[in-house]
């Protein structure tokens, strides 16, 4: 493993995050982001996908399934039945 110097910029909340997270686990500083960054990159995908609208409200992404009123109508029929 080589490791590589570099600068980088946070935002305030970020750094804060990192420093807490760095003293709760004994890590310096550079240790803690790279294994939040290692977490993040072995994390799984999330099921549901968002995404943002022009005017920037989050949505879920199109996946080309249309839910129609009558699916909605048998659903809440199927749940009647329990």
């Amino acid at each position: 493993m080589v490791n590589m110097r570099t600068t980088i910029n946070l935002r305030e909340e970020t750094h804060e995050f990192a420093a807490y997270y760095a003293q709760a686990r004994g890590l310096s500083l550079s240790a803690a982001i790279d294994e939040l960054i290692e977490k993040g990159r072995n994390a799984p995908a999330p099921a549901v996908r968002v995404e943002y609208s022009p005017n920037g409200l989050p949505r879920f992404a199109q996946t080309g399934q249309v839910l129609t009123s009558e699916m909605v109508r048998a659903a809440l029929e199927d749940d009647d039945d329990v």
